[in-house]
């Protein structure tokens, strides 16, 4: 294999059992010599909040070279548990991204079973203010943020597509705004989850909120002509997180009038195999090169 990519997807793929461990597992079999391969700039554990006596960090890595003045906001989030490791073992699955000339901020957020899902998206928009305000710091362009995540990072990815952009800004710049997401196989309609007798209450806690508000905490719910351009990436046998997630969406957006597009990975179940991290990879890089480098 000759692509770009190959580093990613040689012997390495996202597992297909767990929200939890689905981004995580990919990163654990990356090696730190790999890691070293990368020449991005990183600046490690940036407080964006706080909570409970605790800080809520994201890390920056900027590229070095090719500097396209765009932020990608990446969800740190399986079965919304943020796990952390030191950024420079984490910086190469970014690497489709940094080589691009992308900065990406890998956001954290407080991790159930502690908090739940209002809480989670609570901080993702905390964090999203946070980079907004830094843009002109960290040389990131504030109309060109974008954001992406896999599983429920890709449902937080879409609840700020979906959200963020729902009240005119005013002036240019004064509002953070979602100018692009990709969700990979992201929960999109949270009602049926909710359901007491659910066993993936259970599974992960973070779903143990209010069901009265699982429309709010829905991006399905939410989609308006204003939402940001947003691609999908969903494989046809995912049983955890079904297809129609997807699907419902993509119908939703394309009513709406807003730019999207449903990558399906025909096989694939709740994570690729190394041909399907490459298309996923490829079709994320494109549709933020389409909707955010040129703007």
């Amino acid at each position: 294999m000759t692509h770009k990519y190959r580093w990613i997807v040689d012997g390495c793929w996202i597992a297909k059992t767990c929200w939890m461990t689905c981004v995580w597992s990919c990163i654990a079999l990356t090696s730190v010599a790999r890691a070293q391969e990368t020449n991005d700039a990183i600046r490690t554990d940036v407080v964006y909040g706080h909570k409970d006596g605790m800080a809520l960090t994201m890390d920056v890595i900027e590229p070095t070279q090719n500097r396209k003045g765009v932020g990608l906001m990446f969800m740190v989030s399986g079965g919304w548990v943020s796990a952390w490791m030191p950024p420079q073992q984490m910086s190469p699955l970014f690497k489709p991204f940094t080589d691009e000339g992308y900065t990406v901020i890998a956001v954290r957020h407080g991790s159930s079973p502690k908090y739940l899902i209002p809480e989670i998206v609570q901080d993702v928009r905390l964090a999203l203010d946070h980079v907004h305000k830094n843009a002109t710091a960290w040389k990131i362009d504030p109309k060109r943020i974008g954001v992406f995540g896999y599983s429920a990072g890709g449902h937080l990815s879409l609840m700020l597509g979906t959200t963020a952009n729902d009240v005119e800004p005013k002036g240019d710049s004064s509002k953070p705004r979602i100018a692009a997401v990709a969700a990979v196989f992201p929960p999109t309609d949270l009602e049926p989850y909710t359901q007491p007798d659910n066993p993936l209450r259970e599974q992960f806690p973070a779903l143990k909120f209010d069901r009265k508000r699982s429309d709010e905490f829905s991006p399905l719910r939410q989609v308006s002509s204003v939402d940001a351009p947003t691609v999908l990436v969903h494989g046809d046998k995912d049983e955890l997180v079904p297809l129609w997630h997807s699907e419902k969406i993509r119908d939703a957006l394309t009513e709406a009038e807003v730019p999207n597009r449903l990558v399906v990975i025909e096989g694939a179940a709740h994570g690729f195999d190394a041909k399907g991290n490459e298309t996923m990879f490829r079709a994320m890089v494109e549709w933020f090169n389409t909707h955010l480098a040129a703007r």
